[in-house]
């Protein structure tokens, strides 16, 4: 961020020192070959330190920073300069009864960076005499303050009144309760400090992303929020991922050692030589907001295939092919059309979801399931189950619009809802869900999109969906989407590729022992 003076903020260099001077004197490392020796932060650290303390309102003298998103690639020091922030809130902020936490999606990652503060009082004489460590908190009784680690049980957090809080590793939160239920305990505070700190992810619905995506705007001038501090270090995209500039570029604890190349190669040298490595390095040594946890498509390529916006009724009269994916009565459904014109394709994806568990599910899924459906994008159904009878009315209604030649479906999921659609007169066909027939329109999804013949139209819940995807694999190769291994829904997707294995095989049937059950006929 490009900081200035003016009328509104000035830098206190007093103050900016103050908080390096306590890190750099009081704090020592307790891990590693730096075991023992004091913190001397490095100049990527020091900038952060002095830009949160630094800068202040010039009629309050209150810290301009309020709100803080840190991300750095895995092993460059998160930990150890987070632990030291929190103590020197904890002792030296002059805050009377502050109330610190460390906070993360479960105990055990919340106990990481407690456990290092707690060995940093341990290890000087100050701390240790004005700091009294318990098993679960950190006292110090003078200013009757107190510094906790705590996880993601958010619904006992409302009656906290935080001053400084820290979320470890954001990109793994499940939702943002405990995110809510913290920043909104630090209202009666003079001037609360809130830091999420991170690595890159791949779920670009959560709210680890939405909040780096609000800060990257604030950096930029296109969001307008001056409490809001934000630093990221990683590898742009456009950078050969597969070189050394990558990991120099990304790794700024580099030039001190924090973190060795030589390491680094070998993590890269392993991605390079198996693919299923790669997003995973990526994420986590590049920094690099990747699709999945498993590579297959990247956000990128998805979103390339976005080349208009789609209306049903310009494809009137059109031929189409569908997928319908039919989950339990309280999930997603998912129908999806395929149009092909000459060599490309247009998708149209509808979704379908009980009304009265959306609130709960966008909590559990990290998406927002309500603005979805205000936005047309999911059709919320009355009541806590979905109403199949909806979904039928909407296929008749695609159907009147576009000449549908086949519904493709998991033979072993119908319902009445198949029949009553055959006895209408639509053509509904059994898919199996095993490698024998989903590998081939899989593999051929995957050429279309990075061959940009796709058209999707950006939408939002196919692209959430394409995001989540795991691969299965079999040892002849074959491909198939694994629901099992998938990060979150992937319905959409399921029925995509099954319309596009009906285009392929042409009303043809499928219904070998091999596609049911998985074996392996060599």
């Amino acid at each position: 961020m490009k900081l200035k003076e003016d009328k509104t903020f000035y830098f206190d260099d007093n103050a900016a020192d103050r908080c390096v001077y306590f890190i750099e004197n009081h704090i020592k490392h307790i891990k590693g070959e730096l075991g023992g020796q004091p913190f001397k932060l490095e100049p990527f650290q020091k900038t952060i330190v002095r830009d949160l303390f630094g800068w202040k309102y010039r009629d309050s003298g209150l810290r301009r920073f309020r709100t803080a998103y840190i991300c750095l690639p895995r092993k460059n020091g998160k930990s150890t300069l987070i632990s030291a922030i929190a103590l020197y809130m904890l002792l030296a902020d002059n805050e009377p009864s502050a109330e610190c936490y460390i906070a993360a999606n479960d105990r055990q990652q919340s106990g990481i960076i407690f456990e290092v503060a707690c060995g940093m009082v341990r290890a000087d004489n100050q701390l240790n005499k004005n700091l009294k460590v318990f098993k679960n908190s950190i006292i110090h009784e003078k200013s009757n303050s107190a510094f906790k680690a705590i996880s993601s049980e958010a619904s006992s957090k409302f009656g906290y009144n935080a001053s400084f809080i820290c979320m470890d590793e954001f990109f793994v939160q499940k939702d943002s309760s405990l995110w809510d239920a913290l920043t909104t305990s630090v209202g009666s505070r003079r001037q609360p400090l809130t830091i999420a700190i991170t690595t890159a992810g791949y779920n670009r619905e959560s709210i680890c992303y939405k909040t780096e995506e609000y800060g990257r705007k604030v950096s930029e001038g296109i969001i307008k929020d001056s409490s809001f501090y934000y630093v990221k270090y990683a590898c742009p995209l456009d950078v050969d991922w597969t070189s050394e500039e990558a990991l120099k570029i990304a790794n700024p604890g580099l030039a001190s050692g924090i973190i060795k190349m030589d390491y680094l190669k070998r993590e890269q040298e392993k991605a390079i030589k198996m693919p299923s490595a790669e997003n995973t390095m990526r994420m986590l040594h590049l920094n690099q907001w990747m699709s999945s946890a498993s590579k297959w498509l990247s956000d990128a390529q998805w979103m390339e295939c976005n080349k208009a916006p789609i209306k049903l009724e310009d494809y009137k009269g059109m031929t189409a092919y569908a997928g319908l994916d039919l989950a339990s009565v309280k999930d997603i459904s998912a129908f999806c059309i395929l149009i092909p014109e000459d060599d490309r394709f247009t998708v149209i994806p509808y979704f379908f979801a009980p009304k009265d568990n959306a609130f709960i599910r966008s909590r559990r899924d990290q998406v927002d399931y309500i603005g979805w459906g205000k936005e047309g994008l999911m059709e919320l159904t009355d009541g806590d189950v979905t109403d199949y009878n909806y979904i039928k009315k909407k296929i008749k209604e695609v159907a009147e619009v576009v000449n549908i030649k086949s519904i493709a479906y998991d033979r072993w999921n119908s319902s009445q809802l198949i029949i009553d659609l055959s006895e209408d007169g639509l053509p509904c066909e059994p898919f199996g869900q095993g490698f024998g027939s989903l590998s081939s329109p899989t593999k051929e999804l995957e050429k279309l999109v990075l061959g940009k013949q796709i058209n999707h139209g950006g939408n939002k819940v196919l692209r959430w969906m394409c995001s989540n995807l795991a691969m299965k694999s079999d040892p002849a190769g074959n491909i198939k989407m694994d629901k099992s291994k998938s990060s979150e829904k992937i319905d959409g997707m399921v029925a995509l590729v099954m319309a596009l294995g009906c285009y392929m095989n042409n009303d043809s049937s499928d219904s070998s022992t091999y596609d049911d059950n998985d074996i392996i006929w060599i």
